[in-house]
């Protein structure tokens, strides 16, 4: 290619074009047909019908369904909000009960009375519908943590970009404080939005703060870190870990037993799934789990000061070792000036003897 400009400019929109296929794979893989995939639900009760009962569904729905018996109602409500399950089903020859928790996902509980309300029809009864865990009014379908989620999400990578590109000539100690300030006031914004904005968080704001900071400081230091040695590559990164697989993985929208098993696999210790399940736990389900996703949040963070700490240590090492080349290329110069003064000083004394000759 004959000009250097027109090269430069195809080069550089390599990266919206792998960022246009990658989204579309990612986002229409993840959520254009979503179905069950091995999802969870339970029949109430242990005399032997109740188990027939069970294994016929299980039989009819193969792989779409897990299908366990309990041995009270009780115990599944238990399970819904531990979420261990989607849907419990009560058995009744008058007044069949579907058990459902709606803030866990709106979708699956969804999913869950389009398999049983068929069951109660055959009966030819109605099927009663409760829910043990509904969402806040603010938040009917209980998916506001998922934009909450790419809130957070876009005002941490996006950070990214001014810290490498702008804050390149600084010392990687200052980026790194930068970084987390930024951390602080992003989750701040973020609590806003959740809470005085929104209205999605009715209480505990405080732990939803924490939580938005731990995963936007380990977004914005793996993405610091990632800077040093991926330069203008880092934009693409990020957005294949914190949107194309994050989003996607997060359970915000579908829940993995709504999904195929590559997105249900990293739901179980992405940034985003810790993210939004971990304040699912706090605000719906009496913090049932948030052990878990806080420690994947943290783990998440302690990479990003890894490779954010590697990253200082390489560009210092690199700074050594140009200021060592530079001194030795400026010792070269010198050397060059001094043997070129004495051979000129050589040349004039030879002129010098000449004339005198």
């Amino acid at each position: 290619m004959r000009s250097p400009a027109l090269r430069h400019v195809l080069t550089h929109l390599i990266t919206p074009l792998l960022m246009c296929i990658g989204m579309g794979l990612a986002y229409m893989g993840a959520f254009v047909t979503p179905e069950p995939n091995h999802l969870p639900v339970a029949v109430v009760g242990t005399a032997p019908k109740a188990k027939v009962f069970a294994q016929t569904v299980k039989d009819t729905a193969g792989d779409k369904l897990d299908v366990r018996t309990v041995a009270s109602r009780a115990d599944a409500v238990d399970l819904l909000r531990s979420r261990e399950v989607t849907g419990a089903y009560v058995p009744s020859a008058k007044a069949p009960e579907l058990l459902v928790a709606s803030a866990a996902s709106d979708m699956g509980a969804t999913a869950v009375e389009k398999v049983f309300t068929p069951v109660a029809a055959r009966a030819g009864v109605p099927l009663k519908v409760t829910d043990v865990a509904r969402p806040v009014a603010d938040d009917p379908t209980g998916q506001g943590l998922f934009f909450l989620l790419i809130a957070v999400s876009i005002g941490s990578y996006a950070s990214v970009a001014a810290l490498g590109a702008a804050g390149a000539a600084l010392a990687m100690r200052v980026r790194a404080l930068l970084a987390l300030g930024v951390s602080a006031v992003v989750s701040g914004i973020g609590a806003l939005l959740a809470g005085p904005v929104f209205h999605l968080a009715h209480h505990d704001l405080a732990g939803v703060w924490g939580m938005a900071w731990l995963y936007s400081a380990g977004i914005l230091f793996i993405g610091v870190g990632l800077h040093t040695f991926l330069k203008r590559w880092t934009t693409l990164t990020m957005m294949v870990l914190f949107v194309m697989l994050n989003f996607t993985s997060s359970g915000g929208l579908f829940r993995p037993e709504l999904q195929n098993g590559f997105f249900g696999t990293l739901h179980a210790f992405w940034n985003g799934a810790g993210f939004v399940e971990g304040v699912r736990s706090l605000l719906y389900f009496g913090d049932d789990g948030l052990a878990r996703t806080v420690w994947t949040l943290v783990a998440w963070l302690l990479a990003g000061l890894a490779v954010t700490a590697v990253a200082g240590l390489y560009e210092r090492a690199r700074r050594t070792r140009q200021a060592r080349q530079d001194a030795e290329a400026e010792a070269a110069r010198e050397a060059a000036r001094t043997a070129g003064g004495e051979t000129e000083e050589e040349a004039e004394e030879e002129i010098e003897e000449t004339v005198g000759v």
